[in-house]
């Protein structure tokens, strides 16, 4: 369970951003830029908005990035892996359910496509040398996965991984795991966009509006206010 290790106060924002963006550098350090997947691979899907999941530790950040990407019709909290018995906040942070926290994306594939969300994903959203553990958060409810809701998705994340490690992008190897999606849980009401929500909360400005700061800066194309 992620707690807050600052008292919130709005005159600690300016310095928490600060910090917060040296460790967002420090974390999803590159060794080269990420380079978008092969056309090859990146397929267009079928016409009509898409799904894709991604976990990625805190869902909060992880909803904040693809809240704010072109071409996503809607991010959703939840939980994917584990059972419907254990989707709950409190049972899935013993780490012990199988569930990740997750975000469902929906998307629309003539925007946007898999690939581009997956670039997204990689040098935005999280740390992918980081299995079990995001920022301060630690356990295997926080794992680097990706959760495919097609063949052509399960085709796609795995070539890509391959030709990000190929390309040595990340200074240690990638963890993230791809497989197939059993079934996504919607989280909690007060966990959907809750960086919106709360955006002076100490957790938010330190880990997550870094994220936003980077989005806009490598993808302004993508970037939209929301």
């Amino acid at each position: 369970m992620r707690t807050s290790l600052f008292p919130t106060a709005r005159s600690l924002l300016g310095a928490a951003l600060l910090t917060g963006l040296m460790a967002c550098g420090a974390g999803m350090a590159r060794s080269k830029p990420v380079p978008l997947p092969d056309p090859k691979i990146d397929v267009p899907a079928a016409k009509g908005d898409q799904t894709a999941v991604f976990a990625g530790g805190c869902f909060w950040g992880v909803e904040a990035v693809f809240d704010h990407v072109k071409g996503v019709r809607r991010a959703t909290s939840g939980y994917a892996g584990g059972n419907a018995d254990t989707a709950e906040y409190e049972t899935v942070s013993t780490g012990r359910t199988g569930h990740a926290e997750s975000v469902r994306v929906v998307y629309d594939p003539s925007t946007i496509s898999y690939g581009q969300l997956l670039k997204v994903y990689f040098s935005v959203a999280h740390d992918p040398t980081q299995l079990n553990r995001q920022s301060p958060d630690i356990g295997t409810q926080y794992r680097s996965e990706v959760f495919t809701t097609t063949s052509a998705q399960q085709k796609i994340a795995t070539a890509y991984i391959a030709q990000l490690t190929a390309a040595k992008v990340f200074p240690a190897p990638i963890a993230t795991r791809v497989e197939p999606l059993k079934a996504f849980y919607p989280a909690e009401a007060y966990h959907q966009h809750y960086l919106r929500q709360h955006p002076n909360d100490p957790y938010i400005v330190y880990n997550d509006a870094p994220k936003l700061v980077h989005l806009k800066q490598l993808f302004p194309a993508l970037y939209k206010d929301g």
